[in-house]
C-alpha cells in the first residue's frame, strides 16, 4: 500500500518575514508593514499582466515619455501608477523614487512619515510587454539617513551605497509571479498561489551556482563595446582546443535574464557604448536596476562590478537617474571578466 505523500510546509511571505522579525532586537513591525503594501500592488500588476491581452487599455505603447526620453508603454503607467498609490500612503516609507519620475516622490500630506526610503522600477523590461515575454518590478529599500526625523526625507536619503540597502528584490511576472528578496541574511524565492492570494515559500535559501555556461548580452551593440569587453566574449565563445563555448541566452528584460542566472547560473553583461553618444556610461540605472540587483547577486554568492571592475554596491549615486554598465552573474564567471579589465 502506497504511503501518502507528505505535504510540503507552506510559509507565507508575511509569515516568513514576521519570523525574521522577531530575530532582529527593537523590531518595530515598519518594515513588515511596508512590504504588505508592495505585495499588494504587485498582486494588482500581476493581475493585469495575466490579463494583458484581452485589454485594449493595457498592451501598446502611449503617446508619452519618461525622464529617461523612452516610449511608455500602458502598461508601464498603470504599474507605476499602483505601486506610488500604494506606497505614497502607507506611512513607512518618508520618500518614494520611480523610475518613470524625474524628481523624488514626496509623502502627501496628512500621512504618516516612516524612516524608510524606497526606490522602484515598476516596470523592467516593457518593450516586452506586447510579445507575453516576462518582466518584472525591481525595488531597493534603506533606511532615511535620520531615523529618528519625522520631517519628510529627501534626495539624499535615496542617494546612499548599495550595501546600506536594507532590502532589495523584484517581482518577475512570468509562468508564475514570483517574488525574489534579501534583507541581507540570503536570498529567499516566493511564489504567488492565485487560489490563496498569498505568495509562498518556495525557493529557500537561493544560491547562484559559482560558475555557468550561460552568457546574457545584446551582441547587437558589441562593435560599440571596449576592446576588453570584445575580448572577453570572443574568449568565452572560443572553440579552441576542443572547448566548449557558453551558450548565449539574452532576453532583454534584465529581471528574466538575472532570474534565469540566478537558478542556473551565468553572466550578464551591460557595458557601456564607447563608440556612441547614446550610453557613455551604460545604460541600466544605478539606483533602480544595477544596485538593487548587485545586492541579491552578492547574497546568493554571486559578483556584481562596472566594466571598470568597481564592485556595485560600493558606488554613491550622484543624482536619481545616474546610469552605469553592469556585468552580473557567477562569482567564477565575473572573476574571469576582471581578468580582462586594464589594472589602473
Amino acid at each position: 500500500m502506497n504511503a501518502t505523500p507528505k505535504q510540503k510546509k507552506l510559509i507565507s511571505l508575511s509569515q516568513f518575514i514576521l519570523e525574521e522579525q522577531l530575530k532582529i532586537p527593537h523590531a518595530s513591525g515598519e518594515f513588515t508593514a511596508l512590504l504588505s503594501h508592495l505585495v499588494y500592488a504587485a498582486k494588482i500588476v500581476g493581475r493585469e499582466v495575466r490579463k494583458a491581452g484581452l485589454l485594449d487599455d493595457i498592451l501598446g505603447a502611449t503617446d508619452d515619455t519618461n525622464v529617461q526620453g523612452e516610449t511608455q508603454m500602458k502598461l508601464d503607467q498603470y504599474a507605476d501608477n499602483a505601486f506610488n498609490q500604494s506606497l505614497k500612503i502607507c506611512g513607512h516609507l518618508c520618500v518614494l523614487a520611480s523610475e518613470e519620475h524625474e524628481h523624488i516622490i514626496p509623502i502627501p500630506g496628512g500621512y504618516n512619515i516612516g524612516k524608510y526610503t524606497m526606490a522602484i522600477d515598476p516596470l523592467d523590461g516593457s518593450s516586452n510587454i506586447d510579445t507575453n515575454v516576462s518582466i518584472g518590478t525591481i525595488f531597493s529599500i534603506h533606511q532615511r539617513l535620520e531615523p529618528n526625523s519625522k520631517e519628510p526625507g529627501n534626495e539624499k536619503d535615496l542617494l546612499q551605497q548599495g550595501h546600506l540597502q536594507r532590502c532589495a528584490g523584484y517581482i518577475i511576472y512570468g509562468s508564475s509571479t514570483m517574488l525574489v528578496l534579501s534583507t541581507g541574511k540570503g536570498v529567499s524565492g516566493f511564489t504567488l498561489d492565485p487560489s490563496v492570494g498569498e505568495f509562498l515559500l518556495s525557493h529557500p535559501n537561493m544560491q547562484m551556482p559559482a560558475s555557468g555556461d550561460i552568457y546574457s548580452a545584446n551582441e547587437g551593440n558589441a562593435s560599440y563595446w571596449s576592446p576588453e569587453v570584445q575580448a572577453y566574449l570572443q574568449k568565452i565563445k572560443s572553440i579552441e582546443g576542443g572547448k566548449k563555448p557558453k551558450t548565449a541566452r539574452y532576453i532583454g528584460s534584465l529581471v528574466a535574464d538575472f532570474h534565469r542566472n540566478l537558478l542556473k547560473g551565468g553572466i550578464f553583461l551591460y557595458p557601456n557604448d564607447t563608440k556612441s553618444s547614446k550610453y557613455p556610461n551604460g545604460k541600466l540605472r544605478l539606483l533602480y536596476e544595477a544596485a538593487p540587483m548587485a545586492y541579491i547577486a552578492e547574497q546568493a554568492g554571486g559578483m556584481a562590478v562596472t566594466v571598470k571592475g568597481e564592485r556595485i554596491l560600493d558606488l554613491t549615486p550622484k543624482d536619481l537617474h545616474e546610469r552605469t554598465t553592469l556585468i552580473i552573474g557567477s562569482k567564477k564567471e565575473v572573476e574571469e571578466f576582471l581578468t580582462f579589465v586594464p589594472k589602473s
